[in-house]
């Protein structure tokens, strides 16, 4: 299938030059790994508000409101918009020094947040991160696919989105620990610290891979420069770009709304000390989300090579078996049960990512693949990051203030919409796709 402004990744033609699946060399996994040791410190940073925020709230004097909204909407303001110029910028320019400069500015920030005195000064330093951070993953997205060809391209992407689990029980784990013995502040000295390290490192180590290499049918333009403002109109009139979007927009909705509250819901409704949440829940964070990516990836790989309905299949299948877990995590009388309950939810929480991700970059040309993926997370992540925990915070300080006792459990609730939705629309790009399938099976014909 060949969308007007798309080049399909389906074809028979390998060009010269181009490294077959075999040919994956030591290279090719070094630069994987290292890109995923950035998204670990990327979403690490991300996520340190959500697990310090019992010692944030008590320093600070934050409400649940507050808290969502540093870790939701006024993150994902910065995150989300800064994101389409530098996505404009590194599909015209080198990828690996945007993708070095973005890490050192939100590491930079990173250390900012340890020393905010203030919650003002806390939402200021927060935003820089976002600024940075927006350039970290869409890069990333196009450098693996000008390295792994189609067929590879899923698992590879399936091993880079380990970085949010990784970071996220690294952060668990270390957040609590050396909070509990420091005080809140020494984690992001620390982390932002090792990261402004980490971004010397990728530019001094990191080779730019040429663009559309590795794809079966080489585009005759690939080495050209996209235009900004037809790329744009492409992406947000391509049907299947614009469902891929917004189902892991409502996907994110779930999964950023409860991370940025599962320890202190955890915390305050289910008796887990910190030192527990150090161990258990970070536990729980590697294996199910950790799981979850590594699986996901393999499973959307096998599915797609009988039809590319699998990208969208699989997510919608996945978020079936994840909601009834969800509902009885956050019913769960205790914590044990609580996070043997969420452990699941985890592993079938996060199929959507690596779909979504090699279906946007498998569908657009070459020279399009950073900005169409940082227009990607533009959609998701201000549906998902910047509405979803803003979302419970508000809906927590709403309980509250109408007598709830339970008044988080009563926001983590109000979720469970949002798992139909992205269901739905999962289902709908399905459709969508076994649509373009036929008819392009009825041409070659």
């Amino acid at each position: 299938m060949v969308a007007t402004g798309t080049v399909s990744s389906i074809g028979s033609t390998v060009p010269a030059g181009a490294p077959s699946a075999a040919a994956i060399g030591g290279r090719a996994w070094f630069m994987l790994v290292t890109l995923t040791f950035v998204y670990v410190l990327n979403f690490l940073d991300r996520q340190l508000i959500g697990i310090l925020a019992k010692p944030i709230q008590d320093a600070l004097h934050v409400s649940d409101g507050q808290l969502g909204l540093i870790g939701g909407l006024y993150f994902a303001m910065f995150y989300c918009f800064i994101a389409i110029p530098i996505g404009w910028l590194a599909d015209r320019t080198n990828r690996v020094t945007v993708l070095s400069l973005a890490c050192a500015i939100w590491s930079g920030a990173t250390v900012a947040c340890g020393m905010a005195a203030s919650y003002p000064q806390l939402v200021a330093a927060r935003m820089v991160v976002g600024f940075g951070e927006a350039g970290g993953v869409p890069p990333s997205y196009a450098i693996i696919t000008d390295t792994f060809p189609p067929g590879k391209r899923a698992a590879a992407l399936g091993v880079y989105n380990l970085g949010p689990a990784m970071g996220a029980a690294i952060g668990v784990a270390f957040g609590a620990a050396i909070a509990e013995r420091f005080g809140w502040r020494m984690p992001f000295v620390i982390i932002g610290i090792i990261g402004i390290v980490t971004a010397i490192l990728v530019r001094l180590v990191l080779r730019e891979p040429e663009r559309g290499a590795t794809d079966l049918v080489r585009a005759s333009d690939a080495s050209e420069k996209a235009a900004f403002w037809p790329t744009l109109r492409m992406f947000f009139t391509h049907p299947v770009l614009m469902l891929a979007a917004l189902g892991s927009g409502a996907t994110q909705f779930v999964t950023y709304g409860l991370g940025n509250f599962a320890v202190l819901f955890l915390m305050r409704d289910k008796g887990m000390t910190l030192a527990d949440v150090g161990i258990w829940y970070a536990l729980v964070l590697a294996l199910g989300m950790g799981g979850g990516m590594v699986v996901s990836g393999r499973v959307i790989d096998r599915m797609t090579r009988s039809s590319r309905a699998g990208y969208a299949i699989a997510p919608a299948a996945s978020l079936a078996v994840a909601m009834p877990f969800y509902l009885g995590f956050i019913w769960a009388p205790s914590w044990p049960l609580a996070l043997m309950l969420l452990a699941v939810v985890m592993v079938f929480n996060y199929f959507y990512l690596s779909a979504s991700v090699a279906l946007v970059q498998d569908e657009v040309k070459p020279n399009q693949r950073v900005l169409s993926g940082a227009l990607l997370l533009l959609v998701m992540n201000f549906i998902g990051l910047g509405l979803g925990p803003t979302w419970v915070g508000q809906a927590s300080d709403w309980f509250k203030a109408h007598g709830h006792v339970r008044y988080l459990q009563s926001a983590l609730y109000t979720l469970t919409p949002f798992y139909v939705v992205a269901i739905l629309l999962f289902l709908w790009l399905a459709r969508i796709l076994r649509r373009e399938s036929r008819t392009a099976a009825g041409i070659s014909a």
